[in-house]
């Protein structure tokens, strides 16, 4: 087996998605997907803690947010920061994964503890942008609520665009949630 495959977490996520999709996600073992990705169990968990995180990446989206907040400019605001780096994520992780996300949004919503984790990584999002605005300044109740609305419209964007048939980019999704959320605040 491979020691030092360069590729080795998207050969790992390729082979999870196909077992979970021909097997189901339960009947699938850590060493069924490292038989078929053809590297030891040692690299699968130095990519991920467990099976369930080749669905959601451990914690590298909170991650990203929490050092994009860091690292955004002093005058940028809370959904500013948050709205640009969404789009970073859509165009950098999701839409050249948007057939393996499509898939695994499948079994996820097939498997209640895929869907419990799914809540659990939005919370974890959610907390990593609170906590970053809070540490710029950010009032609580600013801090919150712009992470809270954002990372749901990110989400609502998500599905739409993994349920789109037309290839209409993520970005516009975004842009639609967007300009529909600021419509029904505006129209309650």
């Amino acid at each position: 087996m491979a020691r030092w495959a360069p590729d080795a977490r998207e050969r790992l996520r390729t082979a999870a998605l196909e077992l979970f999709a021909e097997r189901g996600f339960e009947a699938t073992t850590v060493p069924d997907i490292v038989e078929r990705a053809g590297l030891t169990r040692r690299t699968f968990f130095r990519h991920f803690s467990d099976k369930r995180e080749v669905f959601f990446g451990d914690d590298e989206i909170p991650a990203l947010a929490a050092r994009a907040v860091a690292a955004a400019p002093a005058d940028a605001t809370p959904f500013a920061i948050a709205w640009a780096g969404f789009h970073a994520l859509a165009a950098e992780r999701f839409e050249p994964r948007r057939a393996q996300m499509q898939a695994a949004r499948r079994l996820i919503e097939s498997e209640p503890a895929l869907r419990e984790r799914d809540l659990q990584k939005q919370a974890d999002l959610r907390d990593a942008l609170r906590d970053g605005y809070l540490l710029r300044g950010v009032d609580a109740f600013t801090a919150r609520v712009t992470a809270g609305v954002a990372v749901e419209l990110l989400q609502i964007a998500l599905e739409r665009w993994l349920a789109d048939e037309t290839g209409t980019p993520l970005v516009q999704h975004l842009a639609a949630g967007r300009a529909g959320m600021s419509d029904a605040l505006a129209h309650p």
